[in-house]
């Protein structure tokens, strides 16, 4: 069911601290820690603590809790001092997309040049 913990999911043990990470930030709503495969000098994932299994759905199931994760993704870019040259918030839905843990996250990602189009 949405907003559930899922006891197969990688990001539910990490809000439920069953699995370590590196947070930077945390909210009510939301968690941000640092990506363990760092794609650039800023690479930090923001979810929701609710599981939803992509983007699409948290947006429709429940689109506070998508502003807030969008929100959060803002201030880690800010507390990072990403903001200043420019970042990326990306979603991957999808496997054909790169969405390898089906919990909704953003990545932020910021600190070196990024190009267009990406992928």
């Amino acid at each position: 069911m949405a907003g559930e913990p899922q006891a197969d999911c990688l990001f539910c043990k990490i809000v439920s601290g069953e699995v370590p990470a590196t947070v930077v930030r945390e909210s009510e709503t939301t968690l941000a820690f640092r990506d363990i495969n760092p794609q650039a000098p800023t690479h930090v994932l923001v979810i929701p603590k609710a599981h939803y299994p992509d983007a699409a759905s948290l947006a429709v199931g429940a689109p506070q809790l998508a502003a807030d994760v969008l929100h959060e993704a803002g201030q880690v870019a800010a507390d990072e001092k990403a903001d200043r040259s420019g970042y990326r918030i990306v979603f991957n839905t999808g496997s054909g997309a790169g969405q390898t843990v089906f919990h909704a996250h953003a990545h932020v990602l910021g600190g070196r040049g990024l190009e267009w189009p990406p992928g």
